[in-house]
C-alpha cells in the first residue's frame, strides 16, 4: 500500500511540474509581447489601447505586481517586478526609461488570490513530492534489508549519497528557479524541500551508523551530526526559515542521539550555545522570528532536563550557556533591530500593556522564560554542585535584569527577572538545608560549611543592588523618552531590593540587632533619595513624576526596614511616625508629591504594629500604672504627629493625601484615648476580655464626642473625611448602644452590680450620660447633617433616657442588683406607669416650647406604651387600690394631653385665619 502511494505521489509531481513549466513559458512570451507593444506606443506617442486582459495576462499581472519579499528570497528575486533581466537588456533606451514609470504608477493589488490549480500544482505538489522522496528512500532501504541484497555499510553509504544528491539537486533547482516563483511560493519552494529531504537522509544515515550498527564512535558521530545540522542552518539562508527550523531541530537532537559513557556537560552546552549563536546570526540576516524563539526554548529545555535528571550536576556550564543566550539576544538578535519606536509615550496602563506586546515581545519572552525556569530549577532541586546554587540563580537573574535595562523593547526580561528573584529566593529558603548538606566540608556528618550563610547573604543583597542599579540606569537613559517603562523600572528599583533584603533577613538575619541588614537599608534609602534629587535636577520631575514618587516610597521603605533591623518594640513604633513626619516636612524644601504619602504609610505601619501587639512592649513588661505607662508615648506620639501632619496639610492641593491623614489622625487619636481607658479600667492588663458596661459607656461617649469634633472641624475646614467620618462615628456609636448597652451588657440581663449610690451609679454612666450626649449631638447636627441621621441620634438619646428611667425604677425597688430573675412587685409595676407618663408629659412640654416635632412624637410613643402597659399588664397584675389609681391617673393624663393638644391646635388655627384675613 505504501509503495502504491509513493508511486501516485511521484506521478502527480511529474505531471504538475510539466504543467508549471508550460505555464511559465507562456507567461514569458506574453511579457515579451507586452514589452514590444509598450515600446511601439512610446515611440509613436499614441495612447495605449484599452484591451480586455486575458486570464493568462491577469495571472501574469498578479506575478509582476506582487511585492518583493524582504526575507527568505535570493537577491535576484528583488529585480524589477514584471520584466526579467533578459527582456530588460533587449529593450531600447526609450523602452527602458518607460518601464520603471509604468511599474510604479500601476496600483498594487489588494491581495494575492490563488486558484485551486495553483494550490494543487504549485504548492501541494511540492510538499507531496518531498514526502514521496523521503518515503522512496525509506522503501529502498527497507527493500534492501528485507532482501539481504546489500550490507549495512553499503546501505548507509547509499543513503548518505542519496542525501547529498538531494541537497545538490536542491541547489541546482534554486539557481534555475524564477524570481517570480520565489516570491509567490516562498513556503513551497522546491529547492528547500529537496534540501530538507537530503539533510534528513544524511542525519538518519549518520545516526544509524552510530546508534544501530556502531560503525563510528560517539565523538565522530557527534561531529558529523553537528556538521549536518550547521550545514542545514547555513543552507537555510538560501532556502528559508523552515529549513532553518529543521537544522535547529537536528542540532538540538544531536546530543540526545549520541550516547557516551562519560558525557561532558561542557561539551554539551558549548555545542548548544554555538548552535544558538548560529541560529541567531541567521535570524538577524533574514529577520526571522520563529526559529530564534525555538532555539531559546530548546536551550532552556536542555538546561532543565540536565539539572533535574543528572546525577552529578555541574552548574557552571549551564549558567554560562544561559548567560550566553542572554548575550546573544542583546548583541545579535533581536538586539536593537526590533526595538519599539523611540517616541515618547504617555504614562498609562494601556501603554504599559503595549510594552509587553510590541514587536520584539515574543523574542524577549522566549529569552526570559528560557532563563527563568532553569534558574528556579537550580534552587528548587538544591543539589550539590560545583557552584553555590544560589550564586548560579542570582547570576542568571542579574543577567536577565541587565538585559531588560539595556533594551527599550525588553519589558519581559525586567518583569520575569523581578518575579524570578523573589520566587527563586523563596525556593532557596526552602532548600537551604539540603544545599548546606550537599557541600563536603571534610568534617563529617551534616556540619554546615563555615561562612555559607554569610556568602549566601552577600549574594542575596548583591542581587537586590543589581536591580537598583539597573532601574536607575534605565531611568537615566530613557527617562525623557519612555515614561512608561521608566516608571515600571522605578517601581522595580524601589520595591525589589527592599523585598530581597527582607527575605535575606528572614533567612540569614540576626533577630536582635542586625547591623548588616540595617546598614544595607540605610544605604539603599540614601541612594534612592539621591537618585530622586538627581532626576529632579535634570528636568525629569514632570516626565517621571510617578517614577520619582515610587523612588521616594522605596527610600522610605528602606529606612523603615532599617528601623526594624536596629530597633524593636515601642522604639520602632515611635520612630516610624517620626520618620514619616520628616518626609512630610521635607515638602517645604522639595515640592515632591510623594513626600506627604510617606507619613500616611508610616501611620499605617504603626497601626499594623499595634494590631500585632497592642501592648507594644510585651504583656510581661507593661506597667499597671494608669495613664503613665508605655502606652502613653507608644500611642500618644503617633497620634500627636498624625494630628500635626493633618494640620500641616490643611491647605495641600492633593485632597487624597490630606483626607487620608485626617482620617488616620482621627483614628489614632481615638485609639490612644481608648487604649488608655482600657488599661486603666482593667487593672493594667490588656487582653481580649469582654468590657464591662462602664468601660463600654466610656467608649460610647468617646465615639460620640469624636463625631461632634469631626463635625466642628468640617464646619471650619470642609473635608469629606470630617463630614462622613462624623456620621460613621455616630452610626458606630448607635450600633454599640443597641447591641451592647440595651442587651449584651445590660445589668438586667448580666446581673452586674449597679453600685451602692442611688443616683451616681452604673446606670448614670451607662444610660443617662450617653443619652444626653446623643440628644446634644442631635441638637448640634439638626441643620448640619441629613435629617434621617439627626432623627436617629434623637431616637437613640430618647431610648437611652427611657432605659435609664426604667432601670432606675427597678433599682429603687430591688437595690444594687436588678437581675431579671427577681420578680416584679406590684408597686414597682405601678411606678413604671407613673414614670413613663411623666417622661411623656415632659417631652411634650419640651417639644412644644422648642417647636421640636421629634420630641412630641417621642412623647406620643411613651404615652402609647403606658396605655398598652395599663391594659395589658396592670389590669392583670395590679390589685385593689393600685389598679384603680393606675387607670385613674392614666385617664387624667390622657385627658390633660388631649386638652393641651386642642388648645395648641385651636390657637394655631386662629393664627392662620388672622394671617389669611390680613393677606386677603
Amino acid at each position: 500500500m505504501l509503495e502504491l502511494l509513493a508511486l501516485i505521489l511521484i506521478v502527480i509531481l511529474f505531471v504538475n511540474n510539466r504543467t508549471a513549466v508550460k505555464r511559465i513559458d507562456q507567461m514569458e512570451k506574453h511579457v515579451a509581447m507586452l514589452s514590444e507593444r509598450v515600446g511601439r506606443l512610446a515611440s509613436s506617442g499614441a495612447p495605449a489601447p484599452a484591451t480586455e486582459p486575458t486570464v493568462e495576462a491577469a495571472e501574469q499581472l498578479a506575478i509582476t505586481e506582487a511585492p518583493a519579499p524582504t526575507q527568505d528570497v535570493p537577491a535576484e528575486a528583488m529585480a524589477e517586478a514584471g520584466i526579467d533581466d533578459q527582456a530588460a537588456s533587449e529593450a531600447p533606451a526609450g523602452e527602458a526609461s518607460l518601464q520603471p514609470a509604468a511599474s510604479t504608477s500601476a496600483p498594487a493589488p489588494a491581495g494575492r488570490s490563488e486558484s485551486l490549480e495553483n494550490y494543487l500544482g504549485a504548492r501541494w505538489a511540492v510538499w507531496a513530492g518531498g514526502l514521496a522522496l523521503a518515503l522512496g528512500g525509506l522503501f529502498l532501504v527497507r527493500y534492501s534489508i528485507e532482501s539481504g541484497l546489500l550490507g549495512p555499510g553499503v546501505r548507509l553509504s547509499i543513503a548518505a549519497l542519496f542525501g547529498l544528491l538531494l541537497v545538490a539537486g536542491g541547489e541546482i533547482v534554486r539557481r534555475k528557479a524564477l524570481p517570480q516563483a520565489a516570491a509567490l511560493y516562498d513556503n513551497a519552494m522546491i529547492p528547500g524541500i529537496l534540501t530538507a529531504a537530503g539533510t534528513l537522509s544524511l542525519f538518519g544515515a549518520i545516526y544509524a551508523a552510530h546508534g544501530i550498527y556502531e560503525f563510528i564512535g560517539p565523538t565522530l558521530a557527534f561531529l558529523l551530526l553537528a556538521l549536518v545540522a550547521f550545514a542545514t542552518l547555513g543552507l537555510s539562508l538560501l532556502h528559508g526559515q523552515a529549513l532553518a527550523g529543521l537544522g535547529l531541530a537536528a542540532s538540538l537532537a544531536t546530543p540526545a542521539l549520541v550516547s557516551s559513557t562519560s558525557p561532558n556537560p561542557w561539551t554539551l552546552f558549548s555545542f548548544l550555545t554555538v548552535s544558538l549563536v548560529a541560529t541567531a546570526a541567521a535570524a538577524r540576516l533574514k529577520t526571522w522570528r520563529v526559529v530564534p524563539v525555538l532555539a531559546n526554548a530548546g536551550l532552556g529545555l536542555w538546561a532543565i532536563v540536565y539539572i533535574l535528571f543528572s546525577d552529578g550536576v555541574e552548574l557552571a556550564p549551564v549558567t554560562l550557556a544561559l548567560i550566553a543566550l542572554i548575550a546573544t539576544a542583546l548583541l545579535i538578535w533581536p538586539a536593537g533591530a526590533l526595538d519599539a519606536d523611540r517616541t515618547a509615550d504617555a504614562l498609562s496602563w494601556r501603554n504599559l500593556g503595549r510594552a509587553f506586546i510590541r514587536k520584539p515581545a515574543g523574542l524577549w519572552l522566549s529569552v526570559s522564560l528560557a532563563v527563568f525556569f532553569p534558574a528556579l530549577a537550580i534552587v528548587a532541586v538544591g543539589v550539590a554542585a560545583d557552584l553555590n546554587p544560589l550564586f548560579a540563580m542570582a547570576a542568571l537573574i542579574a543577567a536577565l535584569a541587565a538585559a531588560g535595562a539595556a533594551r527599550r523593547g525588553a519589558a519581559w526580561p525586567a518583569f520575569v527577572a523581578m518575579s524570578g528573584a523573589i520566587l527563586g529566593l523563596g525556593l532557596n529558603a526552602a532548600a537551604t538545608t539540603d544545599i548546606v548538606r550537599g557541600f563536603d566540608t571534610g568534617l563529617g556528618g551534616d556540619t554546615p560549611l563555615p561562612g555559607l550563610d554569610g556568602q549566601s547573604m552577600a549574594i542575596t543583597l548583591g542581587l537586590g543592588a543589581v536591580f537598583l542599579l539597573c532601574g536607575l540606569a534605565f531611568m537615566r537613559r530613557r527617562g525623557a523618552f519612555d515614561a512608561v517603562l521608566s516608571t515600571f523600572w522605578a517601581a522595580i528599583a524601589a520595591a525589589v531590593p527592599v523585598t530581597i533584603a527582607s527575605i535575606s533577613f528572614v533567612q540569614y538575619g540576626v533577630y536582635a540587632r542586625d547591623w548588616t541588614h540595617g546598614l544595607y537599608g540605610i544605604a539603599l534609602g540614601l541612594v534612592l533619595l539621591g537618585a530622586t534629587e538627581f532626576f529632579a535636577r535634570t528636568g525629569l520631575a514632570t516626565t517621571l513624576r510617578r517614577g520619582l514618587d515610587l523612588l521616594i516610597a522605596g527610600s522610605f521603605a528602606a529606612f523603615a526596614f532599617s528601623l526594624h533591623m536596629l530597633s524593636d518594640g515601642i522604639v520602632t513604633t515611635i520612630l516610624l511616625p517620626i520618620l514619616g513626619f520628616a518626609y512630610l516636612m521635607a515638602n517645604r524644601v522639595r515640592p515632591w508629591s510623594g513626600l506627604p504619602w510617606m507619613m500616611a504609610a508610616a501611620l499605617v505601619c504603626v497601626l499594623a504594629r499595634i494590631a500585632n501587639d497592642p501592648t507594644l512592649v510585651g504583656p510581661e513588661h507593661l506597667s499597671t500604672t494608669p495613664l503613665f505607662n508605655a502606652l502613653l508615648p507608644g500611642y500618644g506620639i503617633p497620634a500627636i504627629l498624625a494630628i500635626l501632619s493633618a494640620y500641616e496639610l490643611r491647605n495641600w492641593p492633593g485632597f487624597r493625601v490630606r483626607n487620608a491623614l485626617q482620617g488616620l489622625a482621627s483614628l489614632l487619636g481615638l485609639l490612644a484615648v481608648a487604649i488608655l481607658i482600657r488599661h486603666a479600667m482593667n487593672g493594667g492588663v490588656l487582653d481580649d476580655r469582654v468590657p464591662t458596661l462602664g468601660e463600654q459607656s466610656i467608649y460610647t461617649l468617646l465615639i460620640t464626642g469624636l463625631s461632634g469634633i469631626l463635625m466642628t472641624l468640617d464646619l471650619k475646614s470642609p473635608s469629606p473625611v470630617f463630614r462622613y467620618g462624623s456620621m460613621v462615628a455616630g452610626v458606630l456609636s448607635m450600633a454599640n448602644v443597641l447591641v451592647l448597652h440595651l442587651f449584651a451588657l445590660n445589668p438586667f440581663f448580666t446581673g452586674e452590680s449597679t453600685g451602692a449610690w442611688p443616683l451616681v451609679n452604673l446606670l448614670l454612666i451607662g444610660y443617662l450620660l450617653p443619652g444626653l450626649a446623643y440628644a446634644g449631638l442631635a441638637f448640634y447636627a439638626r441643620d448640619k447633617r441629613p435629617l434621617p441621621y439627626v432623627a436617629a441620634l434623637a431616637v437613640s438619646g430618647a431610648v437611652l433616657g427611657f432605659a435609664w428611667v426604667t432601670l432606675s425604677v427597678r433599682r429603687f425597688w430591688h437595690g444594687e442588683f436588678i437581675a431579671s430573675w427577681k420578680r416584679f412587685e406590684q408597686a414597682e409595676t405601678y411606678t413604671y406607669s407613673v414614670a413613663w407618663l411623666a417622661i411623656g408629659v415632659g417631652l411634650l412640654a419640651l417639644g412644644t416650647k422648642f417647636d421640636a416635632r421629634s420630641l412630641r412624637l417621642a412623647s406620643a410613643v411613651l404615652v402609647f406604651i403606658s396605655v398598652g402597659k395599663a391594659f395589658l399588664i396592670d389590669m392583670s397584675h395590679l390589685e385593689g387600690v393600685l389598679r384603680a389609681l393606675s387607670f385613674i391617673g392614666l385617664g387624667l393624663v390622657l385627658i390633660g394631653i388631649g386638652l393641651f393638644y386642642q388648645k395648641i391646635l385651636t390657637s394655631r388655627k386662629s393664627r392662620r385665619t388672622v394671617t389669611a384675613e390680613e393677606n386677603g
